[in-house]
């Protein structure tokens, strides 16, 4: 009987853990599809022209988010590691590639990091994430800290500011996912009317907060 109940015990146990094989895992990104890029703001449309190339620093983000994993908060102050949701790269390289995507597009110009330092005049900007907050079916949330500075230029300027952006979501992670896409989005744009006008020459001032 001891040997019976071992076997069956051992049969329960492969097929948990055949179960827990076969759970699907479904991979996200923060970069936009190109197609669905075309209908975030471009504030640089609007001033015309084309702006200084950039070089986007590695982005910081909270260590209660630096997951493979999502990391969701289920009502009140609840939080839940979704194993079978991840990301496709870690969150800080999801940000930094969707933001220089974002910026690319925003500022008409590219992002030359890694590449070598050629003398010539260039944008560095930088973010350290404070805040990256998701509830399905609610808001995606990300607050931070940025910076633009000219460098190798004739007029020297820089800017720090901080700031706020949250999005309504439906439910399902997809949903949530493209929400904080779109903050991404707002994000560039906001980085981007500060970098255009320091590249110019001219006064840049902190985005208004919410």
């Amino acid at each position: 009987m001891i040997r019976t109940g071992m076997r069956l015990s051992a049969l329960g146990l492969a097929l948990v853990l055949a179960a827990c094989a076969s759970a699907p895992l479904h991979y996200y990104t923060l970069v936009a599809p190109a197609a669905g890029a075309a209908g975030a703001p471009v504030a640089s449309m609007a001033a015309g022209g084309t702006s200084l190339p950039f070089e986007l620093l590695p982005v910081g983000v909270p260590a209660q988010v630096d997951q493979p994993q999502l990391v969701v908060r289920s009502g009140g102050q609840g939080v839940v590691l979704l194993d079978g949701e991840r990301w496709i790269a870690p969150l800080n390289d999801e940000v930094r590639s969707a933001l220089s995507a974002d910026l690319a597009r925003e500022l008409r110009n590219q992002d030359v990091s890694g590449l070598p330092d050629n003398g010539k005049p260039l944008l560095r900007v930088k973010l350290d994430l404070r805040r990256f907050d998701s509830q399905p079916g609610s808001y995606a949330l990300i607050e931070g800290a940025w910076s633009v500075r000219v460098l190798h230029a004739p007029h020297a300027g820089a800017l720090a500011c901080t700031s706020r952006i949250m999005e309504r979501v439906g439910p399902g992670y997809d949903a949530l996912v493209q929400g904080h896409q779109r903050a991404i989005g707002r994000l560039a744009a906001q980085i981007a009317v500060a970098a255009r006008a320091l590249g110019n020459g001219q006064p840049a001032a902190c985005p208004a907060s919410p």
